[in-house]
């Protein structure tokens, strides 16, 4: 049986670069598909998708009234995909910080057995390119404090770079994830965690976007790390579990 795969790409402010990301993921695999999930861009991103060839037919656009957030757009995406019924979901950045070509790595992970695979940046060494000290650093001690508080037995617990069996998806408790921000990402492999994902974590190097503007700032960092708390007292306390 043919599976059916689906890369889901948020987005806000990436007409630079969602057309090249489009294109090299067509290239990929014959069965994949692209959602882009757009906050109505002000820059014009949704109009680049609608006028690309392949729209409406591998290629997707799901347009939103504002600027509604990254955790929601994921949310709408996998509601989306599953609605469609496609297998596998793919998570990742729209600003070419992470490479297409890591995706047929990713699929036969799923392939293979997994539920949920995560591209990480740490899994052997540190693989990030052009990233400042500053963000390494925060990024380092990021993954240091999420392990530590919610003992992710993950390399790589705020890695972007995801892919999950529709199964996966279907068995989450959405109402659970609170994050409006980047904490999402967090919140989900916790979440897979407590339900017995089978996971498994890959290599990827990350390479900081040449193009556009980071989203990345104090309002985010402070709501990923007041969530983590939270976390960390849901698995102290033996809370979330199934």
């Amino acid at each position: 049986m043919v599976q059916r795969y689906l890369v889901i790409l948020p987005t806000y402010n990436e007409a630079k670069t969602i057309i090249k990301v489009v294109e090299e993921l067509l290239g990929l695999i014959q069965q994949m598909d692209i959602l882009v999930v757009d906050d109505s861009s002000p820059d014009g991103t949704a109009g680049k998708v609608e006028a690309h060839p392949s729209f409406n037919n591998h290629l997707f656009l799901l347009r939103r009234p504002g600027r509604l957030g990254f955790a929601s757009a994921y949310k709408d995406g996998f509601a989306w995909a599953l609605k469609k019924k496609y297998d596998v979901c793919l998570c990742m950045d729209s600003d070419l910080s992470h490479d297409p070509k890591d995706i047929p790595r990713f699929l036969h992970e799923v392939e293979a057995g997994a539920d949920l695979v995560i591209g990480s940046r740490y899994y052997d060494g540190i693989s990030v390119i052009n990233w400042p000290l500053y963000r390494l650093l925060i990024s380092i001690c990021a993954g240091k404090f999420t392990r530590f508080l919610t003992r992710l037995p993950l390399t790589d617990p705020t890695s972007g770079f995801k892919a999950l069996r529709h199964s996966a998806i279907e068995s989450l408790e959405w109402g659970n994830m609170k994050s409006e921000g980047y904490g999402f990402l967090v919140e989900l492999k916790y979440f897979a965690v407590q339900k017995g994902f089978r996971i498994k974590e890959i290599p990827i190097v990350f390479t900081e976007r040449q193009d556009g503007q980071s989203k990345f700032n104090f309002r985010i960092v402070l709501e990923a790390v007041l969530r983590i708390f939270q976390l960390g007292l849901m698995k102290l306390f033996g809370a979330g579990k199934k």
